[in-house]
């Protein structure tokens, strides 16, 4: 990661809510999603393989924050949303494909737009928003055959 980047995160972190931290990893997320897609286009893979490797990482740390809560359905969805993220990560890796990191970074995005819809609505707007996003993420892997089911 860039240090200026860090040092702006780390700063805009301090002051941030749950939601906004949680905003904030899926915007690193989409970002290592789009760079390894551009390093592929590039041919860089030694960048293209850090970038996935941050990505699962940022992965794992959002899994390991649901296993450690209070779980419920939204926790589930979202652990089998993280679950064929990285699946389809790796096969974009295997396949050298950057289209596939492309299309997994709009579906991070997607639900990122409605977590911060629910961030804005403020505290106790629950998480229909989320819960909303997942169906429908949900519902297009279903009809493409590829994907996980909420």
């Amino acid at each position: 990661m860039y240090r200026t980047d860090l040092a702006y995160r780390q700063t805009a972190a301090q002051g941030a809510s749950g939601f906004g931290l949680l905003i904030a990893l899926y915007d690193t997320l989409a970002g290592n999603l789009r760079r390894a897609a551009q390093a592929q286009r590039e041919n860089d893979i030694e960048r293209r393989c850090q970038e996935v490797n941050h990505a699962l990482m940022v992965l794992a740390y959002l899994e390991d924050c649901l296993r450690r809560g209070p779980g419920g359905s939204l926790a589930q969805q979202l652990l089998a949303f993280y679950s064929s993220v990285r699946r389809k990560i790796m096969d974009a890796q295997v396949k050298q494909s950057a289209g596939s990191f492309e299309r997994e970074m709009e579906a991070v995005v997607k639900i990122r737009e409605h977590w911060q819809k629910v961030e804005m609505r403020g505290p106790g707007s629950g998480s229909d928003a989320a819960t909303a996003a997942l169906s429908g993420y949900a519902a297009i892997e279903a009809s493409s055959g590829l994907g996980w089911s909420a």
